[in-house]
């Protein structure tokens, strides 16, 4: 583990493996730097990079949160890099942040965004504001059920698939890290922002799954239409999650040309 100080005095925690240019891997929610693994064959051609968003993990977490702060985030882990701009990989929240914060002048060398989840009317919606539910849930400290509530309610995972996850020990893994679901929100919300999108200048390949519901379907297809050249390619079999073996070819295929 390595760690490098945000704009904000945040310790960030990252781990590099492989050789070749820098690959930054920013995850989404309820991950940490250890959810993607990186193949061999990616290692082979990149330094693979990933890293703890704040408040997970291994990385502080310093008030006031803004969505500003994990663009910070990103640019000090690209620093600490070093050989120049990375590419940058991005799924969920963490596609969200990676695009917006090359929007927002992150020098970059190219970016793969998987399904940041911007919202659009075709999304289904909670009975209660998800914010404050979550907040009030962590104010009680009922992480458990800030976890069931995101699960079940945001990401729409089958109860019964949330059952089997709670028998098995597995929520209680991702319990440390619900303080943080109220970012992946904020960085989220308010719908694709395409006037935003539309400053970005470099290389973007925007993946989402076919098996993923419509409105996800229409919210990629809405971002890569925002972007100046940017490519969107559907994966068949896939939904939101597709693993490291199936997206570090892809990742290679579309980096190495410009690299």
């Amino acid at each position: 583990m390595q760690t490098v100080t945000s704009a904000d005095g945040t310790v960030i925690a990252y781990d590099r493996a492989g050789e070749g240019p820098s690959l930054i891997v920013s995850v989404g929610a309820l991950c940490t730097r250890r959810t993607f693994v990186p193949p061999n064959d990616l290692l082979r051609h990149f330094t693979v990079i990933t890293f703890d968003r704040r408040g997970r993990g291994d990385s502080g977490d310093t008030p006031p949160y803004a969505p500003e702060r994990e663009y910070e985030d990103l640019a000090a882990v690209a620093s600490a890099a070093g050989s120049g701009p990375p590419f940058v990989f991005g799924h969920s929240s963490g596609a969200a942040i990676a695009l917006r914060a090359a929007a927002a002048g992150l020098p970059v060398a190219g970016i793969v965004a998987y399904e940041a989840p911007f919202g659009n009317e075709d999304r289904p919606q909670p009975d209660v504001d998800p914010a404050e539910h979550i907040t009030a849930l962590l104010s009680s400290g009922r992480r458990r059920e800030a976890v069931i509530f995101w699960m079940s309610e945001i990401a729409r995972v089958p109860r019964e698939m949330v059952t089997l996850m709670e028998r098995a020990g597995r929520l209680a893994d991702l319990e440390p890290l619900t303080p943080t679901l109220r970012y992946d929100l904020a960085v989220t919300g308010g719908g694709v922002p395409v006037a935003e999108l539309a400053k970005i200048t470099v290389p973007v390949l925007v993946l989402g799954g076919a098996n993923s519901p419509a409105w996800f379907q229409r919210t990629v297809a809405e971002q890569a239409a925002a972007i100046p050249g940017a490519r969107l390619r559907m994966l068949g079999k896939f939904d939101h999650n597709a693993p490291p073996d199936v997206i570090a070819p892809i990742l290679t295929d579309f980096f190495r040309p410009a690299s």
